[in-house]
């Protein structure tokens, strides 16, 4: 067993493009919250609405903790756009 990782840090800018500005809108507002308020021991995440576009930043001391982040902020989105659709 490997006793270190061979990554110091990972750290990755995501964009999500909507369809438009006012999809975008409406799902950064509904998320922003999870964003600010999630844990961050060993990852941090910043969020952004530029347009009808999202941007997540994620910066993590592990490839683990990297890769739960990425899946936390897609369920978030996927869950934002599901409500979304259901309630229109």
């Amino acid at each position: 067993m490997i006793d270190e990782s061979p990554l110091e840090r990972v750290k990755s800018n995501i964009a999500v493009e909507f369809e438009s500005d006012s999809q975008a809108k409406i799902v950064y507002d509904a998320i922003i919250l999870e964003f600010e308020t999630a844990p961050d021991f060993r990852s941090s995440m910043t969020i952004e609405l530029e347009g009808s576009n999202i941007l997540i930043e994620i910066d993590a001391q592990d490839a683990t903790s990297f890769r739960a982040s990425v899946n936390s902020a897609i369920k978030w989105i996927k869950l934002a756009l599901e409500i979304n659709n259901l309630t229109n």
